[in-house]
């Protein structure tokens, strides 16, 4: 990836005491912000980090040397650096005085959407949403250049702040031949969106921050009328976007319906239920929760219907390696589901109820697959006889509720000098070289993960701690051996049929089974000639019977 950030334009608008120690500083590259309140030091922000640079406090002169160098501020309080992508946002007093300033670094990184360009070439509408500086802004310049140059579409970009083309007139060379359409009031965005298309004839417009009712509709007018749109939105996921009243129309909407008695029995839930209004204004949506992390979904209505019935929505999830290699695992996150605490402990109880149980297992069949601990205490003991130290920075909450879930005989430190064990993000790795220079130099073991999953987080664990097998398969596959009996469940059905389901009309519930147990019960039911569906995750997947219809 290229990046330009024009740094030397924006340490031409600092004050002298500023910019040189700035120049001579050595992470100067990885500089994200430089804050200026009245009354107080300077601070800098980095990537992972944030110092004052001087002891000196700023005074009213030095505000007024950046604010001399800057362009206007508007309305949103908001300026820029003429032909460069530095935004600078002001901070006022109550008689309208500009007491502080926030001096953000802008960059145009080329390359940095490989992982979704396949989505680019559909022509689906995208949004984007991620919580403040994860970096979408970068992402819709780095797509407006794209669809413009090598897609070679008329796109035009509604620039509110200036902050995707930059300030003054000529719009930054990072955004190739799309076209800038400038905001006079942020207040008028939704005016300036229909315009756009009223006047220009686009087949791709590119909105930045979306956040009013009037843009969320002007949005669902563009997309009707056959125009790709692309927008980024505050909002960690898309359960946050449903939950706002505001912005919930770009995803359809969500509205109370109410049920006939005949349909919520069908369904097997209350009269009252949440559903989604009408289409998405988007056909895809994207979360950035890390730099170079995205979870994509491909079907926002999907999503939103699944979301809606509490199940899990389909989700793709990408990563850029530090390869420059993408990887894609597709998944609906179930996994995750599986840690809770209090199932873990129902497992447990279960195979504390049945001591006959180890007698029901072939040792020579599953010595491979079964380790011979039989419970979760005994591989504690067995493998952690001492309490080994990890000192993990930006992983120490779910390292810590993996530990507590599973009893590990593991502390997580918070003096590096206590150590055994360096973990760290594969992120905040390369970007922290001093702190593998302290793992180098008091030879401490480092490890590094992908994400912070619980999932992932339990597998290194495993490897650390030398388990021979998955805690959760030894006791999935334990419960699995109690519920293989296959005449019970398939009385259970027997009964649940012919008492309750015939009889009163209507739905059933069954017991949590394994999949070939329910397997066995679905062939039972269909000879009755009832509907049928798996609800749950594993290990509680379970069936539901419905009664036959009025029609039937």
């Amino acid at each position: 990836m290229i990046i330009a950030n024009d740094l030397d334009m924006i340490l031409k608008v600092l004050p002298s005491f500023i910019s040189i120690k700035l120049e001579k500083h050595p992470n100067l590259f990885e500089l994200v912000e430089v804050v200026i309140d009245l009354g107080r030091r300077p601070e800098v922000r980095f990537t992972n980090k944030h110092e004052y640079l001087s002891d000196k406090v700023i005074s009213y002169y030095d505000l007024f040397y950046c604010i001399k160098r800057v362009g206007h501020f508007n309305d949103d309080n908001r300026a820029g650096i003429e032909r460069t992508l530095h935004r600078i946002s002001s901070i006022k007093n109550k008689n309208e005085h500009i007491i502080g300033l926030t001096c953000r670094v802008g960059r145009a990184i080329f390359g940095s959407i490989s992982s979704i360009r396949d989505l680019l070439e559909s022509s689906h509408s995208l949004l984007i949403l991620g919580r403040p500086g994860v970096g979408k802004t970068t992402i819709i310049r780095e797509i407006a250049r794209i669809l413009a140059d090598e897609m070679e579409k008329r796109v035009v970009i509604i620039d509110t702040s200036n902050e995707i083309a930059g300030d003054g007139n000529i719009p930054h060379p990072s955004i190739g031949k799309a076209r800038r359409m400038q905001v006079s009031k942020s207040d008028l965005q939704h005016q300036v969106m229909v315009e756009a298309i009223e006047n220009h004839m686009p087949e791709v417009i590119i909105i930045d921050e979306i956040g009013t009712e009037l843009e969320a509709l002007a949005a669902r007018t563009i997309a009707e009328r056959g125009v790709q749109l692309v927008g980024t939105v505050h909002g960690n996921k898309l359960e946050n976007l449903m939950k706002n009243p505001i912005l919930s129309d770009l995803i359809g909407g969500i509205q109370y319906v109410t049920l006939g008695d005949e349909e919520a029995r069908k369904r097997g839930t209350q009269k009252s239920i949440l559903e989604r209004k009408f289409s998405s204004t988007f056909n895809m949506a994207i979360e950035i929760h890390e730099r170079n992390t995205w979870i994509i979904h491909k079907n926002v209505d999907l999503a939103v219907d699944q979301i809606l019935s509490n199940k899990l929505p389909p989700i793709e999830h990408r990563v850029l390696s530090f390869k420059k290699k993408t990887v894609i695992n597709e998944t609906n996150i179930a996994i995750q589901t599986i840690w809770q605490q209090p199932m873990i402990q129902k497992f447990e109880t279960i195979i504390q109820n049945y001591p006959e149980l180890n007698s029901q297992i072939n040792e020579q069949q599953t010595i491979n697959k079964i380790s011979p601990y039989s419970s979760i205490q005994d591989i504690t003991i067995k493998n952690c006889k001492e309490t080994i130290y990890i000192y993990a920075p930006t992983l120490n909450s779910r390292i810590n509720l993996v530990i507590d879930m599973f009893k590990l005989n593991v502390a997580v430190t918070k003096k590096i000098d206590k150590a055994d064990i360096l973990l760290l993000s594969k992120f905040f790795l390369y970007s922290n070289t001093k702190l593998l220079q302290i793992a180098q130099t008091r030879k401490l073991k480092v490890y590094t993960v992908q994400s912070n999953q619980i999932l992932e987080l339990t597998k290194l664990l495993r490897y650390i701690l030398k388990l021979q097998i998955s805690i959760f398969n030894l006791i999935w596959q334990k419960y699995c051996i109690i519920a293989n009996n296959r005449i019970e469940a398939l009385e259970e059905v027997r009964l649940a049929v012919e008492k309750i389901v015939l009889a009163k009309n209507v739905s059933v519930e069954l017991v949590d089974r394994c999949p070939e147990i329910r397997k066995a019960q679905n062939e039972l039911i269909n000879r009755y000639n009832l509907k049928t569906r798996s609800f749950g995750a594993e290990p509680q997947r379970r069936l539901k019977i419905y009664p036959r219809s009025i029609d039937s």
